[in-house]
């Protein structure tokens, strides 16, 4: 999907007062608010405002009849309701979603991956013995059960403050689960909570259990691969005459080993990327998701991996990541995991079509279709080479798809899991949210970075005024800085949680 082609073009020293996106659309998109009776000149023509429309949202381009397929990006986002006259605003009155429940797909091929070549990009990461590189060198402790979860915050607060220095951070992994859970929720936990133990950014980890919990400390061990191990510590609180003083030993272990690590130069296909979207409006299909999909090219092209992940939001747009699929499995892979996610919908009684959120609404994006074709964006054109589950890692180079809800701290939680060790957040509303790795966040617009420049690492509202080539280059540069060790917003703030997606009985 080359919907960035037509951004690229845009970028003039005037900004035109509106954009369409893809010859084929009928609509365009305000990129400012516009009146009633205003003439604007937008995709060669001249039209007449027939209503005052807001900045991000749709203008009919010309008259729509009802029944029709209006189209963004060259593809439906949904059916007209009534007849749309040119220059009307174009939204949840008068159009709706065409998503239906589980569909049959055809495989007509795979999209070949490309050689990976050499990149000028490079940032200073940590090798780890698996050959995998961290963009940080911290210490994470993580509680197998919500019983201790604030103990585990105690331990790392305290040991924070005494190997300052030495190690680039103590953090805590605080979570409510890990008991009252039983068959595949407990095991989904178990398996998260393992996966984040084997991010490359964490130099060390403690686990700490409690003992009478169904995550049990010794299982959950045995989960980790043999060449992890000597950078693995655990303390059982109940087994413990000082859960604290003997939290502190195997802190003091794991720092005595992870301070030896040295940050070393390498390619930027060293790099993990996890790609994420949340807060999304009308601005995130035109300027943060391209870039962030041209981020995900320039890893993926160098050898490295991107991870796009928040399955509901591949509705109506599944069949642009299918036709890159690498080859039949990897297709069929994806078209199971689509359809189990519907049925996870259907089975409890809900639309499929139950999105966008209000601040998506109130952002401009009235479809879940259009949601999902601005939102796959974020995966560039690169090769779908792997489908994960939940709570799985990294196992090939390219764009790996990965199971989880599009709730934003389950899904940041998912991609550290599946090992990202950098993950590109693109809003338009904003967020202050983080994840246990580096979260940036990228503004869609100028408005947004200018009021909360506190939670936004780059705006990528440079897209419409420099380009998408140059908009890039800053991006790339920022992204190598912040691999580098280069604080994300979300450090400096200490937005750094987890949060696990839970599907079974609470007993």
């Amino acid at each position: 999907m080359e919907s960035s082609d037509p951004i690229q073009a845009q970028a003039v020293d005037t900004m035109p007062a509106a954009i369409r996106i893809d010859p084929k659309d009928q609509i365009a998109i305000a990129l400012r608010a516009l009146e009633a009776g205003e003439a604007i000149a937008v995709a060669g023509r001249s039209l007449c405002m027939a209503q005052a429309v807001e900045r991000g949202h749709k203008i009919a381009l010309t008259d729509i009849a009802k029944g029709d397929q209006v189209r963004r990006y060259g593809w439906p986002i949904g059916t007209a309701t009534q007849a749309i006259a040119a220059g009307m605003h174009v939204h949840g009155h008068n159009l709706r979603t065409n998503l239906k429940a589980e569909e049959p797909y055809s495989y007509s091929g795979g999209q070949a991956a490309c050689e990976p070549r050499e990149s000028r990009w490079t940032f200073e990461g940590y090798r780890r013995a698996d050959g995998s590189v961290g963009t940080r060198n911290q210490i994470w402790v993580i509680p197998t059960v919500g019983c201790v979860a604030r103990t585990a915050d105690r331990i790392a607060a305290k040991a924070a403050r005494r190997h300052g220095g030495q190690i680039d951070d103590v953090l805590a992994f605080p979570h409510p689960l890990g008991c009252s859970q039983l068959g595949d929720d407990l095991d989904r936990t178990a398996r998260i909570l393992a996966s984040l133990a084997c991010n490359p950014n964490a130099g060390g980890v403690l686990l700490i259990g409690l003992g009478c919990e169904e995550n049990q400390l010794d299982a959950l061990l045995e989960r980790l691969p043999p060449e992890r191990r000597e950078r693995i510590a655990s303390v059982g609180a109940q087994m413990s005459d000082d859960e604290y003083e003997a939290a502190a030993k195997a802190i003091e272990a794991l720092v005595e080993i992870a301070a030896q690590d040295r940050r070393e130069t390498v390619g930027i296909g060293a790099l993990r990327l996890g790609l994420k979207c949340g807060g999304s409006d009308g601005f995130s299909g035109l300027t943060a998701n391209p870039l962030i999909g041209r981020a995900a090219d320039v890893v993926t092209k160098a050898g490295g991996q991107a991870i796009l992940t928040e399955i509901p939001e591949m509705f109506g747009a599944e069949r642009i990541l299918m036709a890159r699929s690498a080859d039949e499995l990897v297709f069929d892979a994806l078209v199971a995991m689509i359809n189990r996610f519907k049925r996870y919908f259907i089975d409890h009684g809900e639309p499929i079509s139950e999105n966008p959120s209000p601040g998506n609404i109130a952002g401009g994006i009235t479809t879940l279709e259009e949601k999902s074709l601005g939102a796959v964006q974020k995966g560039g054109h690169a090769t779908v080479t792997d489908v994960l589950a939940y709570g799985d890692r990294l196992r090939r180079p390219g764009l790996t798809l990965l199971e989880a809800p599009g709730n934003d701290a389950v899904s940041t939680t998912a991609l550290a899991a599946a090992g990202a060790t950098l993950t590109l957040f693109s809003t338009g509303r904003g967020t202050p949210l983080g994840s246990p790795v580096p979260t940036m966040k990228l503004a869609t617009n100028h408005d947004l970075a200018r009021r909360k420049p506190g939670w936004i690492d780059f705006d990528a509202g440079l897209v419409l005024d420099e380009g998408l080539d140059a908009a890039t280059d800053a991006l790339m540069e920022r992204i190598c800085a912040i691999a580098s060790g280069h604080p994300a917003r979300n450090e400096v703030n200490g937005e750094r949680d987890i949060a696990i997606w839970k599907r079974g009985v609470t007993l």
